[in-house]
Parts: structure tokens; C-alpha cells; sequence
């Protein structure tokens, strides 16, 4: 699981370099069409009995779902610190709670209800409505936010019948196909470093994948999902290192509320599989 985070936290900060001198849609389309490469040479000759599913218009759902949290989180981080950006980005397992009601019928108590107060003020201390400093790129990532925890209500819909691996492929085909429609609109030419910095987009993005599949296979759930949060510190790493940003007091107290407020909820929700970084 830290591995997930360093690579997810990595598509992060490249995806960040790239949309501050390209489009969002090429930026995204890059990210999904190396990643649907990788994995296809990953899987070699199971890719046939991988793209089997019984839930075709679930999957396309999800994927569509997915996709939309990757273009509103790059387009959020193009002028958000990649901190800021993701202690937004947390609300997600939030969100789920928020949603898992009204979509699925499941039963949420007034503990968990708690746990999505803290959250959303938690986000509030983040974003500090008003203050003008970010109120665009903090709408997009909580779009970003929302879309994901959709992406994991449709997961919770699907169960476990079908293979990880199906979601994961569906994912990468939905999204490649989804940011191709839009790139003939927005293309610009691109170089040779733009071109390998996209491939390694993509490659992180697969390897990100596959590892979190991996953890949630040598592990419980409640074991391996609190080391999500670890993404919030390569964060504070990587937006330092590489873009000279460093998260304010106020940050550091909102992504401390939400870190909090989903570890409680993940207490609250043992038998559960929470929600996967954002991807």
C-alpha cells in the first residue's frame, strides 16, 4: 500500500507538470492510453478471459465515473499545491459514507454520520470558502472527489463478481476511448520529453493499480486501508521538491481533520472495503 500511494502520488505530480503546458484532455488521454499498454503487456494472453464481464453497463458506468475523477483532479491541481489538492481529494471515503444510504440502502449511524461531519469541516478548513484563494480548483477536486466515491458505489454494486483485473482493464479501455473523443479538439504537437513523461504517467498509473490489488490480497481491508493516508506526506515531498510548495498551517490542520475523520470511519466499517487513493 505505500507503494500505491508513492506511485499514485507520482501521476499526481507528473500529471501536474504536464497540464501547467498542455491540455487537460491530452494530458488525461496520455495517462490512460499507456496505462491500457502497460496492462495489456502485463496480462499477455489473460487480457481475453480479463475483458469477460457480467456487468457490462456497470463497468462502462464506473469507468465513465472514473475517468471523470482523473480530468477534474488535473484540472484542479493546474493551480492547487499538490497538498491542498489532495487533502481535498480525501473527502472521498466521505463521500461514500454521504451516498451509500440513498444508492445502496445501506444503513448509516449516527457515529458514521459524525465521522462525515469531521470531514467536511476538515475540507472547509482547506478550502476556507471566501477567501478566493482557490475556490475554482477546489470545486473541480471535489468533483474529482465526488466521481471517485461514485466510482466506488458502483464498485460496491459490482461485489466480487467479477476479477479485479476486469475493472481495472475496463477502466483504462473506457478512459482511453472517453479522452479520445474530446483530443482532436484540443491536440497540440507534442515532444519527445512530453511523450516519455506521459508514458510515465501511464506506467504509474498501472503500477499504482496493481499494487493496491496486491495489498488487498495479502492483507484485510481495516489492516491495509489506513497506510492510504500516506499519500498526503509524498505529497508534502513531491510538491516541495518539485514545485517549491509547502502546505500552510491551515492545510495541515484541514488534511489532519480529514485523515481523522476517515480513520474513524473506517473503524466504523470493519467488514467493509474502503475506498482506493485517488487514482
Amino acid at each position: 500500500m505505500l507503494a500505491t500511494t508513492f506511485f499514485f502520488v507520482c501521476v499526481h505530480a507528473t500529471g501536474k507538470y504536464l497540464v501547467a503546458t498542455h491540455p487537460v484532455v491530452q494530458v488525461v488521454w496520455g495517462r490512460y492510453v499507456f496505462h491500457l499498454l502497460f496492462a495489456a503487456a502485463i496480462l499477455g494472453p489473460r487480457l481475453t478471459r480479463v475483458a469477460r464481464t457480467a456487468n457490462l453497463r456497470l463497468q462502462l458506468l464506473r469507468s465513465l465515473f472514473m475517468l471523470g475523477a482523473s480530468g477534474f483532479y488535473f484540472a484542479g491541481v493546474r493551480t492547487l499545491p499538490l497538498a491542498e489538492a489532495n487533502a481535498i481529494a480525501f473527502t472521498t471515503p466521505i463521500l461514500v459514507v454521504l451516498l451509500a444510504q440513498p444508492v445502496l440502502g445501506e444503513r448509516v449511524g449516527a457515529r458514521r454520520w459524525l465521522g462525515v461531519a469531521g470531514g467536511f469541516l476538515g475540507a472547509l478548513i482547506v478550502i476556507r470558502p471566501g477567501s478566493g484563494v482557490m475556490d475554482l480548483a477546489a470545486g473541480l477536486l471535489l468533483a474529482s472527489a465526488f466521481c471517485n466515491a461514485c466510482y466506488h458505489i458502483a464498485t460496491r454494486q459490482i461485489g466480487s463478481r467479477d476479477d479485479p483485473l476486469t475493472t481495472l482493464f475496463y477502466a483504462a479501455v473506457v478512459g482511453t476511448a472517453g479522452a479520445s473523443a474530446a483530443l482532436p479538439v484540443v491536440w497540440q504537437p507534442l515532444d519527445a520529453e512530453a511523450w516519455l513523461l506521459l508514458a510515465i504517467l501511464g506506467g504509474f498509473a498501472c503500477a499504482g493499480h496493481f499494487a493496491i490489488i496486491k495489498a488487498y490480497q495479502a492483507a484485510p481491508a481495516p489492516v491495509v486501508a489506513p497506510f492510504n493516508y500516506a499519500i498526503l506526506i509524498w505529497t508534502v515531498v513531491f510538491g516541495y521538491v518539485f514545485f517549491g510548495d509547502l502546505p500552510g498551517p491551515w492545510t495541515l490542520l484541514g488534511a489532519a481533520v480529514i485523515v481523522l475523520s476517515g480513520l474513524y470511519i473506517l473503524r466504523r466499517e470493519r467488514g467493509a472495503k474502503p475506498p482506493d487513493p485517488l487514482p
